[in-house]
């Protein structure tokens, strides 16, 4: 169905329709590696318990929260590609609803010059001539209006694809300096037949690193160089809008503002509501098979 669907897109919005629908892959392969690693944090916090060595299996059972945790970024971090995702298919709407105008312009071209080929002396040829200037009026209010969507749209998709990178990164290079942390902790000495390893005294050192790893999380601020936008002023229909009475016209460009933490699809349908484009209905459908939490206790 999927490919029935490509090749039925209007031609204008073949080749952002396979970007849309790669991303739509992709973003489930980060869904299923978030899935896999929770699933292995927690079977290494079994191991550990299992070996019967108090050391490993405290340090096992820590390490298994913190690599939880790096995997619900990579969940987070799908959820910040799916909003652009939701983004780019704006610009796809677009290009979808100016492909007929540019049929209609092209068919009615042809079928003049047809005319004045067959019967160069018929009185339809006027008509279509009239036509074509209605078609080609119309024609450059469409392709404004793809020009303006798909400047404004490309920056909004892409720097919130971009600053979703980052958080996920920083997010995670957080954690997994803790996680190194943690492995300190572990005596490796070298013991001989017979004898055995000392009690674990750092039992509350690696509570610890949990509790700094969790205030690191909770005062993390995403800080990334604004991405600027001139379209404040874009009016219904995607066109230069008037300025408002009282604003002055060299009004600083505005940014787009990140949240601080994690991302929601909720955004995406904020932005479809924003759009004079609509969203087909299959569109608006939720992801299937939504990652299941089934994790060692969370920071």
């Amino acid at each position: 169905m999927a490919s029935l669907r490509g090749t039925q897109q209007p031609e204008l919005s073949k080749k952002l329709y396979k970007i849309i629908k790669s991303e739509n892959h992709a973003i489930g392969a980060y869904e299923a590696a978030a899935r896999e690693r929770q699933g292995i944090a927690q079977q290494l916090s079994e191991w550990g318990e299992a070996t019967g060595d108090e050391t490993v299996s405290e340090i096992s059972d820590k390490l298994g929260v913190l690599l939880a945790e790096i995997a619900e970024q990579e969940d987070i971090y799908a959820q910040g590609l799916e909003e652009y995702r939701g983004v780019l298919k704006q610009i796809r709407n677009t290009e979808s609803s100016v492909q007929p105008s540019r049929d209609h312009k092209a068919k009615v071209s042809d079928e003049i010059a047809k005319l004045k080929y067959k019967e160069p002396q018929s009185t339809k040829i006027v008509q279509l001539e009239q036509e074509l200037v209605r078609a080609e009026a119309q024609s450059l209010v469409a392709e404004a209006q793809l020009s303006n969507i798909t400047r404004q749209k490309f920056k909004e998709a892409y720097d919130l694809n971009f600053a979703a990178t980052i958080e996920r990164a920083e997010k995670q290079i957080i954690l997994a300096k803790h996680a190194r942390r943690l492995l300190n902790l572990i005596d490796d000495t070298p013991i001989v037949p017979g004898d055995t390893h000392p009690a674990f005294a750092e039992v509350e050192a690696a509570r610890q690193v949990l509790n700094d790893a969790e205030s690191d999380l909770q005062g993390y601020r995403l800080d990334v160089e604004p991405i600027t936008s001139n379209s404040g002023h874009l009016g219904m229909g995607a066109m230069p809008g008037t300025i408002p009475t009282g604003t002055d016209a060299a009004e600083p460009s505005s940014t787009v503002n990140h949240a601080p933490s994690s991302r929601s699809v909720s955004g995406e349908e904020q932005r479809y509501a924003e759009t004079p484009y609509p969203v087909t209905e299959a569109e608006t459908v939720e992801r299937q098979d939504p990652v299941q939490k089934e994790v060692p206790t969370a920071i």
